[in-house]
């Protein structure tokens, strides 16, 4: 019962934070330069972290600035949020999360591109418009295994989301995520969000379980050297597994 209660205290102190983050994009954000921008968001995001209980501990360099690729494995619902606590990038979702209630707007104001997967015409459009950031400057994040897995081990990367790193010559960082229990330092399950796991079991089995830290190490950049993207998302596969048995590659 206890935990029960500390847990809905948590939410919706959780759920205020967020609908202010919604405010200060409706009514601050068009005033801001994108640097300001930024900085706002990985503050929120460190800040609902907090809210949640759950820590944050970071191994190896984040990239200063850009251009750059980050490539991740997706384990929770929780990984945005981290990733942005740890170093603001542009992320690369489906575009169904533009239109969820609070959450969309968050997310397109945290400047989120946005890829319709069934269509391979807006497929190679969001391709080029990542092509186009990258060579802007920004750092992009994408979780190239398409879905999130248990987090003990990963999926296949999918090629066509390395594609616009090739077409930019942009440099590619690989970052491991884990989430391990804060007490003993094993891994935790709890935010994970797979098979049949809902948004709400998962936010749960989060708040009420034990206290949980988000683990993310980056790795060392590289750039394509001549191979195609289906090579490079195999090696780039490797290396955010090596990381994560190891933290560092």
């Amino acid at each position: 019962m206890i935990r029960a209660l500390v847990a809905a205290w948590k939410l919706a102190r959780a759920l205020a934070h967020a609908f202010a983050g919604l405010a200060t994009i409706l009514f601050v954000f068009p005033r801001l330069p994108q640097a300001q921008r930024d900085a706002r968001v990985q503050a929120w995001a460190r800040r609902m972290l907090q809210l949640l209980g759950v820590g944050l501990q970071l191994h190896g360099q984040p990239p200063a600035a850009g251009p750059m690729r980050l490539v991740a494995n997706h384990i929770s619902w929780l990984d945005i949020l981290v990733m942005h606590a740890a170093r603001h990038c542009r992320f690369v979702s489906k575009a169904d999360v533009k239109h969820w209630p609070l959450i969309g707007t968050l997310a397109t104001g945290a400047g989120t591109l946005y890829i319709e997967r069934e269509s391979r015409r807006d497929a190679m459009r969001v391709v080029h418009q990542m092509a186009q950031r990258l060579q802007a400057g920004d750092v992009l994040a994408v979780f190239p295994e398409g879905t999130t897995s248990d987090g003990v081990d990963l999926l296949p990367f999918h090629a066509n989301l390395i594609q616009a790193a090739v077409s930019a010559d942009a440099p590619v960082q690989p970052v491991a995520l884990q989430f391990i229990d804060t007490r003993s330092g094993g891994t935790s399950l709890a935010p994970c969000y797979i098979g049949d796991d809902t948004l709400v079991g998962s936010v749960w089995r989060t708040l009420t379980g034990e206290p949980v830290t988000a683990v993310v190490s980056y790795g060392t950049p590289q750039r394509a050297q001549g191979r195609d993207r289906r090579a490079w998302a195999a090696d780039l596969r490797q290396a955010v597994q090596q990381l994560r048995a190891t933290g560092r590659v």
